[in-house]
């Protein structure tokens, strides 16, 4: 997920938002693995912080791309297993 927002407030929100939810890739970057059901939840959360002049890109990646995702680091892997998180 990507995002240009034009406000300072909303900026810091949706920020905070996706740091719930993914891992800081660059600035205004996340990677982020959510099912199908947490992914429009998290756009309809989106939707409700963003204004109509701000933009956000959601790019869905299969696993043969993920493969091919390269950066400085090395190898752009995701985690086998989505990590189980227990809310008491």
């Amino acid at each position: 997920m990507s995002y240009d927002v034009r406000d300072e407030k909303r900026l810091r929100c949706v920020a905070r938002k996706l740091e719930g939810h993914g891992t800081r890739v660059q600035y205004s970057v996340f990677r982020c693995l959510l099912t199908p059901r947490s992914m429009e939840r998290m756009r309809w959360e989106l939707s409700k912080i963003l204004m109509p002049e701000d933009d956000l890109l959601i790019v869905e990646l299969c696993a043969s791309c993920i493969s091919k995702v390269r950066s400085r680091k090395g190898v752009g892997e995701w985690p086998e297993q989505q990590p189980r998180v227990l809310i008491v």
